[in-house]
C-alpha cells in the first residue's frame, strides 16, 4: 500500500438543487476513506460559520490596523472575545 498523501477529487451534490455539484480537490492520507473525506469537505462550513458570527459579534471586521502587529492583537482579541461568548453563550443554555 503506498503511504503519504494522495489527491483526491470529491464531487459534492445540492439537495436543493440536484444538478448543481460542487468539487473539491484535496491531498489527504492515501488511507482516507470517503466518509473522512465528506467530513472535513463539510468542516469548511462550520469554520466559514464560526468566521461570520466572530465578525457580527466580536468585531473581527472592524478594525483598520495598518502594521501587522496591530492587525495580529485586533484579530487575537477579537477570536478570544468570540471564544469567550461561545462558552457564555453554552453555559447559559446548560444552566
Amino acid at each position: 500500500m503506498a503511504t503519504g498523501p494522495g489527491q483526491w477529487l470529491l464531487p459534492r451534490r445540492s439537495i436543493s438543487n440536484p444538478a448543481e455539484i460542487a468539487y473539491y480537490l484535496g491531498y489527504w492520507p492515501r488511507r482516507s476513506t470517503l466518509l473522512d473525506l465528506a467530513w472535513i469537505a463539510g468542516s469548511r462550513w462550520r469554520i466559514e460559520e464560526c468566521f461570520q458570527q466572530a465578525k457580527n459579534e466580536a468585531g473581527l471586521d472592524h478594525y483598520q490596523a495598518r502594521p501587522w502587529r496591530a492587525c495580529y492583537a485586533h484579530i487575537t482579541l477579537s477570536m478570544l472575545a468570540h471564544a469567550w461568548l461561545a462558552a457564555s453563550r453554552t453555559l447559559a443554555v446548560k444552566g
